[in-house]
C-alpha cells in the first residue's frame, strides 16, 4: 500500500530523466511546491526503487519523458502499473507523441515546451484525483 499526500506521510515524486539539464531544472520546478523529489536517470533504476516497499509506500505521482534510453516511456509506465496499478504518472512528451501508447486513467500529458507553473498544477492536480480516489 502506498502512502498519500496529506496523509502525514512524505509525498513523494520519482522524476525519471536521463537528460542532466532537464531532470536538473524539472526537480527544481518541483521542489518548490513538492519537498520530496527524488530523481533517477532510467526506467530500471525507477523499477528497483519501486520494488523497495518503504519507498513504494510514500511514492504518490511518476514524472516522465516519452523517450527514456532502454525500455522506452510506453513500456516503462506498462511495467510501473504491473508493480502499483492505479499511480498517477505525468508523462511529459512532444505534442506529436501517440497518446494510445499509453492505456489507463491515471496518466496525463504534458507537451513541451512548458511553463514552470503548468508542471507544478498538473502536479498538483494529479496528487489530489489520487487523494480522493483513495478517500
Amino acid at each position: 500500500m502506498r502512502g498519500r499526500a496529506g496523509s502525514g506521510d512524505m509525498a513523494t515524486i520519482l522524476l525519471v530523466e536521463d537528460d542532466p539539464l532537464q531532470a536538473s531544472v524539472r526537480k527544481s520546478i518541483l521542489e518548490r511546491k513538492f519537498p520530496d523529489v527524488r530523481r533517477v536517470s532510467d526506467a530500471a533504476e525507477a523499477l528497483c526503487l519501486v520494488e523497495q516497499p518503504e519507498f513504494a509506500r510514500n511514492l504518490c505521482l511518476v514524472v516522465t519523458g516519452h523517450h527514456l534510453s532502454g525500455i522506452g516511456g510506453p513500456a516503462f509506465v506498462a511495467e510501473l502499473h504491473t508493480r502499483i496499478p492505479s499511480l498517477p504518472v505525468l508523462v511529459v512528451d512532444d505534442s506529436s507523441e501517440k497518446h494510445s501508447d499509453y492505456p489507463g486513467d491515471s496518466i496525463r500529458f504534458l507537451s513541451r515546451p512548458f511553463r514552470a507553473e503548468e508542471l507544478l498544477t498538473l502536479a498538483r492536480q494529479m496528487l489530489l484525483q489520487d487523494q480522493q480516489k483513495t478517500a
